[in-house]
């Protein structure tokens, strides 16, 4: 499957991003209140500068403790960002988030954010494929 399928199955929300200079406490906030594991830094919601998770956050707490809390999110962001293109497989977007030990990989069209795919949106459509092929030799073997 397609990276461009998997989007097309996710609800139409949109990548959700803050802006350079949000605070940690306020990107907290964001991750609870859309029950997400992480945003996007975007200054215009199209060009990723950066990627928070809850595990960046929680680290932070747990080396610094509510110190860390009004600072700029810019400062534990993940800038070296492993994106995606569209036509990627699903297979090859998994095998990135594993040899990487990450959960949410942006999706790029060029130059632009469309998409964000964590791993989970993978293992569903993955899960989707190995049902169609098993319902499909299932038909085979008893000649449907």
């Amino acid at each position: 499957m397609l990276v461009k399928q998997i989007l097309k199955e996710k609800s139409d929300d949109g990548v959700v991003t803050v802006p350079p200079g949000t605070t940690v406490s306020a990107t907290a906030e964001t991750l609870s209140a859309r029950r997400i594991g992480a945003v996007i830094v975007s200054s215009d919601g199209k060009t990723p500068l950066g990627i928070v998770s809850e595990r960046d956050i929680v680290r932070e707490l747990g080396r610094r403790g509510a110190s860390c809390l009004p600072e700029m999110v810019d400062s534990i962001m993940t800038r070296e960002l492993v994106t995606c293109g569209i036509d990627h497989t699903a297979d090859d977007v998994m095998a990135q988030m594993t040899a990487g030990r990450f959960r949410h990989v942006p999706v790029m069209e060029g130059d632009e954010m469309v998409g964000l795919i964590s791993i989970g949106d993978v293992v569903k459509a993955r899960l989707s494929e190995l049902a169609m092929e098993k319902d499909a030799l299932e038909g085979m073997i008893k000649g449907f």
